[in-house]
């Protein structure tokens, strides 16, 4: 059975996080389950942007200095690394990234290896989707032990992101796009992340819910105090309780019914062992999921039942000209070209409404929006649904 772990943790003071991550590895075996003296741990944290921590929109700095300074006590050579989503100028901007969230100088200041998924090389691994191999980032079959480390966030197209998620950005650089394409729909990108999954395998998830972001996550949420630490080696399980947190099941989240398709973990709540502070996931009042969570079922039954009728009620990207800053980041990042870069006008009969615009923009220039005026104030009224 599946175990998850669960930690009150008030805010991002150091010592307090270390104890709390102490504790919550202790209810997983101990770090002795999972290091040795001399590993190479590769921290895989969520950098989907040049964001800074106190955004919610990633992994925090703090958080993550944390677990660095605890690895190196173990006598452990520690790497952190992701690829950023997005492109400007055709270049993805992890390296801005990590200047920005505050990863650069705890790397710097904590004797860590920065590891840009972007400049160090591929693997070739299987992928469902293509006929053409998959190519993930060097350093994760180089590292000993791969540490998962998400952020508790919903997210515009596929409700909610966290473990599973997470390792999409083990493909580097514009890649990301390419199988966005591929795979259109979210259950389809449900089968590319867990060609992921099943690559990288990943042998610990620690989620950073100590700050989370709810509303029209992932970058143009708003914070939220959870003030929780998650823990699990099973990446669905601990996705699962996270979710229940907020409000949703797995039939909620695309993403993670393939997943359980795919057999990357324990889907059923009722067959995973809770412990630490809480004996079942704790409700975190008043958090506010994606606009239009509860009108778009997920379930694939659902979805060919109600056909037109979701299509009236859904969401679509919308760009503000007045919010622009011009960076052509949603232009070069739509894996389907359907952005104009003179008008900033979205090719609907084109867009594949994966929402890399809205998700990639660092500006939140890019708004969520109804087309029919009735179901827009239905979702206005509803304070679930407001960002």
């Amino acid at each position: 059975m599946s175990m998850v772990a669960i930690k009150n943790c008030p805010d991002y003071t150091l010592n307090v996080m270390m104890d709390k991550l102490d504790e919550g590895i202790d209810l997983l075996g101990g770090w002795g389950r999972f290091i040795t003296p001399g590993m190479k741990v590769l921290l895989k944290v969520n950098l989907i942007g040049p964001k800074p921590s106190d955004s919610a929109a990633i992994t925090h700095a703090e958080f993550v200095r944390a677990l660095t300074r605890m690895l190196k006590a173990h006598h452990c050579t520690v790497w952190i690394g992701d690829s950023s989503g997005g492109a400007i100028a055709g270049i993805a901007p992890t390296a801005r990234s990590l200047v920005i969230s505050g990863l650069q100088e705890v790397a710097e200041s904590e004797g860590a290896v920065i590891k840009n998924f972007d400049k160090e090389g591929v693997v070739p691994v299987k992928s469902t989707i293509d006929s053409k191999p998959m190519y993930l980032a060097k350093p994760l079959f180089e590292a000993d032990l791969v540490i998962n480390l998400p952020k508790l966030k919903t997210h515009s197209a596929s409700m909610y992101t966290g473990a599973v998620k997470n390792l999409y950005g083990c493909i580097p650089g514009l890649r990301k796009a390419e199988y966005h394409r591929l795979a259109p729909d979210q259950f389809a990108l449900g089968h590319v992340i867990a060609d992921i999954n099943t690559a990288v395998n990943a042998g610990l998830h620690i989620m950073d819910g100590v700050i989370a972001m709810q509303g029209n996550g992932p970058t143009a949420g708003k914070a939220y105090p959870a003030k929780k630490i998650l823990f699990s080696t099973d990446p669905l399980a601990l996705d699962i309780v996270a979710a229940a947190m907020i409000g949703l099941s797995i039939d909620d989240i695309p993403i993670l019914v393939s997943a359980r398709q795919r057999g990357l973990g324990e889907a059923s709540l009722s067959k995973i062992t809770i412990r630490g502070d809480y004996p079942a996931p704790p409700q975190l009042a008043g958090f506010r999921l994606p606009k239009g969570s509860r009108i778009l079922a997920t379930d694939k039954r659902v979805h060919r039942f109600l056909g037109k009728v979701i299509d009236i009620m859904k969401a679509r990207p919308r760009i503000i000209t007045k919010l622009c800053r011009g960076c052509n980041m949603c232009v070069e990042s739509c894996p389907v070209q359907a952005i104009h870069p003179e008008t900033m006008a979205i090719n609907y009969t084109i867009c594949i409404e994966c929402m890399c615009c809205h998700e990639l923009c660092m500006h939140q220039a890019v708004k969520l929006k109804r087309d029919n005026p009735v179901m827009e104030l239905a979702a206005r009224l509803d304070p679930r649904m407001r960002s």
